[in-house]
């Protein structure tokens, strides 16, 4: 029996928003909707939250179930309730955005529902307000990223200056100067050079570095004159 009989039904919804970094590009990972309404279409890694689960355990089962993914970065961002955002029924949906190494995870990668990772600039239609959250999602991701070490869930352990620099002119879609770029970063004391070199993509090598944590989480402020535009700042 209800205890607030006065009350109309409403369903609550999850949906998982993965940036993947394949060590050049920044992409998006989406499915195509096994049930209607949009049937078919391209789709955010959505489901709905059972009576007898927290949200983070619902995030965590439905990024498993439709992806395959487990153990990844996994973030709460916000909540989404236009009335009409899904033509169904009342659902509000809370965003989670995860961050993944593609190479790392992509033998975990379920094709189930046909995952498929996406350029962010050939992003395709999505349905409902899954655009709009996966715009949302970037401009946290930018904020986040100039604070946090986050952005280092998307590189492996070790990583060149040139696959990091990709990796920041795809979160911010800016192009870096690459010496200012390799200057700044190193003038910060936060990476580890390695012996090793990266001698798949040039004759010459790129060094493979380590981020050093502890030092990072002492001085992670070193890492915000890398962003070229102040206004990437903005907390939305």
């Amino acid at each position: 029996m209800s205890k607030y009989p006065q009350q109309k039904r409403m369903l609550i919804a999850i949906d998982c928003i993965v940036f993947g970094f394949d060590g050049e590009n920044l992409k998006l990972l989406l499915i195509q909707r096994a049930i209607e309404p949009e049937k078919n279409k391209w789709s955010l890694m959505g489901g709905f939250v059972e009576p007898d689960e927290s949200i983070d355990d619902a995030a965590n089962s439905i990024l498993k179930k439709l992806t395959g993914l487990e153990g990844v970065y996994l973030e709460q961002m916000q909540a989404f309730g236009e009335v009409k955002r899904d033509p169904g029924e009342r659902i509000v949906s809370i965003a989670y955005f995860a961050l993944i190494d593609i190479h790392q995870y992509e033998q975990q990668i379920s094709h189930e529902y046909h995952a498929e990772w996406f350029h962010m600039d050939q992003i395709p239609s999505l349905i409902f307000d899954h655009n709009q959250m996966v715009d949302t999602a970037r401009k946290k991701l930018r904020y986040k990223a100039a604070l946090h070490p986050i952005l280092f869930e998307l590189l492996p352990e070790k990583f060149t200056i040139p696959q990091l620099q990709a990796l920041y002119e795809g979160i911010y879609d800016s192009v870096f100067d690459k010496r200012n770029f390799s200057r700044k970063i190193l003038s910060t004391g936060l990476l580890i050079k390695q012996q090793e070199k990266d001698k798949l993509n040039s004759k010459k090598g790129a060094f493979y570095y380590k981020l050093d944590k502890g030092k990072y989480n002492e001085n992670f402020h070193a890492f915000l004159n890398l962003i070229p535009n102040p206004d990437h700042l903005q907390l939305i």
